[in-house]
């Protein structure tokens, strides 16, 4: 067994923010495993802009080689192409990699494995097996990174944030974006993007409205769907995008024995990032699939603070379990202690005008606050400030969302 000071598993944004603040810290011997051939994540194939800060705007790829140079400027070994593979102990990791199996061992790890869109056959869409049927990431992957001619005439399904990226993604690759679909009444994004796509960029957004098969052999030829009030219509078109419907890569974070959220799918973490098992972490969109890179790189330097904690002895505090009632579909952290102090991500499921945000523990307020707007698919935040009255020794801490 080769033993390092932390192992981060995961070299996306959160986890090279994470291994960049660690070493900057001091703390020697930080490495960060990722089983793709380059470190970076999702924002490598991300051509698009929004990364970085209002004064320094970065693409993708850009954003993603500034992660990569600020943790190996800092220390932190990176290892692109090192695949983990399950635990050897409850700090210890079995990895295999060009240079063959391995063992790694740590004082604390750090799991930062992200998310992944599930695609069409865990949507249970019918039909054929035809070519021509991605999720976001492997298109943006195959124009991106490998320049792979897609089609002529693309359907994406989904009407949120993601779904807009690819259709930009379609249109970078010369062909023509047929429709946007959701079987939501309205899309998911900010309204002037939505605008924008309709009105300067001629794509029809078909809200209420379900894909229930795949037509064509060898190429996808079609898609059917039907409309809320029962009428189907096949929309002509060679390449399909499936879009959102993200859930977290948390394999290891299973075969660990983690607590895993009910809401999330994620590991259970309390407001430091800790899990149910002493000495690992996670961090990022393995927690709360999908937010920002930006997000993802906060949450990795605040967990940095915890793992140095850790590293010094210091006691774990007992959290206390924080629900989010329905219409919110989770919470993220989902554990809180009166400690915490990074700020909370939801999502919903329904569509609200400035509803509100209620904390309670035992029938007491700890908090209210109200928002501009609750949409399903988009970030709700809820602030911290409130967490030094939560009671440790009380019941759980719940959290609803009201129009009033």
């Amino acid at each position: 067994m080769r033993e390092v000071a932390v192992l981060v598993v995961g070299a996306g944004p959160a986890g090279l923010a994470a291994a960049a603040r660690l070493a900057a810290a001091g703390v020697r011997r930080v490495e960060v495993l990722d089983r793709e051939q380059q470190a970076g994540g999702v924002p490598r194939h991300c051509a698009h802009g929004g990364y970085g800060t209002w004064l320094h705007p970065l693409t993708g790829p850009e954003y993603a080689r500034f992660l990569v140079t600020a943790a190996q400027g800092a220390g932190a070994a990176v290892r692109a192409g090192v695949t983990a593979l399950d635990w050897a102990g409850p700090l210890a990791l079995h990895t295999v990699g060009a240079l063959g199996p391995e063992v790694i061992g740590a004082r604390a790890v750090v799991l930062a494995t992200g998310a992944r869109e599930r695609p069409r056959a865990a949507r249970l869409v019918p039909g054929t097996r035809p070519a021509g049927v991605y999720t976001t990431g492997e298109l943006q992957q195959a124009v991106h990174l490998y320049g792979q001619h897609i089609g002529k005439r693309a359907v994406v399904i989904g009407a949120e944030d993601v779904s807009y990226a690819a259709a930009d993604t379609v249109r970078a690759a010369g062909a023509m974006v047929v429709a946007m679909v959701t079987d939501l009444p309205r899309p998911q994004t900010a309204p002037a993007r939505a605008l924008n796509a309709r009105l300067r960029q001629g794509v029809p957004l078909l809200t209420g409205t379900t894909v229930t098969e795949l037509l064509g052999h060898g190429r996808l030829s079609g898609v059917r769907v039907r409309h809320h009030d029962g009428r189907t219509a096949v929309l002509p078109c060679d390449t399909v995008v499936f879009t959102g419907d993200f859930v977290p890569d948390h394999e290891l974070a299973r075969r660990g024995g983690l607590i895993l959220d009910a809401g999330t799918r994620g590991p259970a973490v309390d407001g430091s990032l800790h899990t149910s098992r002493p000495g690992v972490f996670a961090v990022g969109s393995v927690l709360h699939a999908v937010e920002s890179a930006a997000t993802a790189a906060r949450e990795g330097a605040h967990v940095a603070d915890a793992v140095l904690e850790r590293l010094a002895g210091a006691e774990r505090s007992q959290a206390v379990p924080l629900m989010a009632d329905p219409p919110l579909r989770w919470i993220a952290p989902n554990r809180v202690t009166p400690a915490d102090r990074l700020p909370y991500v939801l999502r919903t499921t329904a569509s609200l005008s400035r509803p509100v945000l209620h904390v309670t523990q035992d029938g007491r307020y700890l908090h209210r606050e109200r928002l501009r707007a609750a949409v399903p698919n988009r970030t709700v935040k809820l602030t911290a400030r409130w967490t030094h009255r939560v009671d440790p020794k009380g019941g759980p801490v719940r959290v609803t969302l009201t129009d009033r």
